[in-house]
């Protein structure tokens, strides 16, 4: 399938999630607790029924990951697989504030090569895919092309989380001409970088990897990087799936 078609079916999928979580949106849930005390609702495990078994037809050989996963187990060898949160940002959807998103990733040897980021809430698409750029569409209209941007004049756009702050963020960001600070859910900042709104995103805190590789593949397909805040290279299929600190840039 042509990267540009497989691209379509990941945003149909994604939007066929949405639509489900809107479903439960603003209803009475039932909210449980994972071991790590994250919360988890119907919602969350709607989507995730309808994101796994679409990619599960689509690409029956190539494995997915998913946040809901009971286990989360990459199969021996394999270097080619999904990484899916079907409801970034449960917190947000519990609240009814409406930034939580639909994540799906695809990593290809080590890099996140396709990407799509849906927002329920205003049915806004992100996506992007090695090679052919990244693109957004908001309610159905047309879609418009987006790339980071050059560094501006009068100093960087910086996206934090005013929910995770920690001084390793503010010594990180000390090292820059910092302009305008601005927040986003976690997925967002991504898309902020991505479509130039925002020059770079320091995370320090605890993240996994379906919570980055979307937002990391729609980033490269616009023009920018993600790295560790050192400069080294960051890589997926770790222990867990369990992220270190990262910093995404712009142009």
């Amino acid at each position: 399938m042509k990267n540009e078609l497989f691209l379509n079916e990941l945003c149909r999928i994604a939007q066929k999630a949405g639509d489900a979580i809107l479903s439960y949106y603003g209803q009475a849930l039932d909210v449980e607790r994972k071991a790590d005390r994250s919360p988890v609702t119907q919602a969350d495990m709607a989507a995730h029924r309808i994101i796994t078994q679409a990619l599960e037809a689509l690409c029956p050989d190539i494995p997915v990951i998913s946040e809901e996963h009971t286990e989360h187990i990459l199969p021996r060898g394999a270097t080619k697989f999904f990484l899916v949160d079907p409801l970034d940002g449960t917190k947000s959807f519990i609240r009814g504030d409406g930034e939580f998103t639909v994540n799906i990733g695809l990593i290809d040897e080590d890099v996140p090569t396709h990407g799509v980021i849906y927002v329920p809430c205003g049915q806004q698409m992100y996506a992007g895919a090695q090679g052919h750029g990244a693109w957004r569409e908001w309610e159905g209209g047309a879609r418009e092309s987006i790339a980071t941007r050059a560094t501006p004049p009068e100093g960087l756009s910086a996206m934090v989380s005013f929910a995770h702050k920690d001084p390793q963020t503010d010594g990180f960001l000390a090292r820059f001409p910092i302009a305008v600070r601005d927040s986003a859910s976690s997925s967002l900042k991504f898309c902020r970088v991505a479509e130039g709104v925002a020059d770079i995103y320091p995370r320090f805190g605890p993240t996994m990897e379906w919570d980055t590789a979307a937002g990391h593949a729609i980033v490269l397909a616009a023009g920018g990087r993600m790295e560790q805040p050192d400069g080294a290279a960051f890589h997926y299929a770790k222990p867990q799936f369990r992220n270190g600190a990262f910093v995404v840039y712009g142009e």
